[in-house]
C-alpha cells in the first residue's frame, strides 16, 4: 500500500512541477495588453490561464493528500522495540536528575529597588 501511494505521490509531484513550468508568469500579461501574444496561445486569450490554474489547484490538493497519507502510514509502521525501551527510560531518568542549580527567592542576589 505504501509503495503504491509513494509512486502516485512521485507522479503527481512531477506533473505538478511540469504544469507550473508551462504556465506564463505575471510579466507576460503586460505584453498581451498591447495586442502581442494573445493570438498565439493554445487555449485562447483567457481560457488557458483558467485551465492551468484549476489543474494546478487539483494536483496540489492531491499532492497534499498523498503527503498526509504517507505520514500516517509511516506513523503506523513506527514501533518502539523492547530492546530500546530500557535505554529510553534511562535517558528520561537522567534528564529528571539533572544538576541545574536552583535560585532561592530569599538570597542576597536580588536586585535592589531604588525609590525616588
Amino acid at each position: 500500500m505504501e509503495q503504491i501511494i509513494l509512486i502516485f505521490h512521485f507522479v503527481v509531484a512531477v506533473a505538478l512541477i511540469g504544469l507550473i513550468l508551462i504556465q506564463q508568469g505575471k510579466g507576460a500579461e503586460a505584453g498581451a495588453s498591447f495586442g502581442a501574444g494573445a493570438s498565439q496561445t493554445v487555449f485562447g486569450s483567457s481560457g488557458g490561464w483558467n485551465f492551468f490554474s484549476k489543474a494546478t489547484a487539483i494536483l496540489a490538493t492531491v499532492f497534499f493528500v498523498t503527503s498526509v497519507s504517507l505520514a500516517i502510514v509511516a506513523k503506523n509502521r513506527t514501533v518502539v522495540s523492547d530492546i530500546d525501551l530500557p535505554i529510553l527510560e534511562q535517558v528520561q531518568s537522567d534528564a529528571a536528575e539533572s544538576t541545574i542549580p536552583e535560585v532561592d527567592s530569599d538570597s542576597e542576589t536580588q536586585i535592589p529597588v531604588i525609590e525616588d
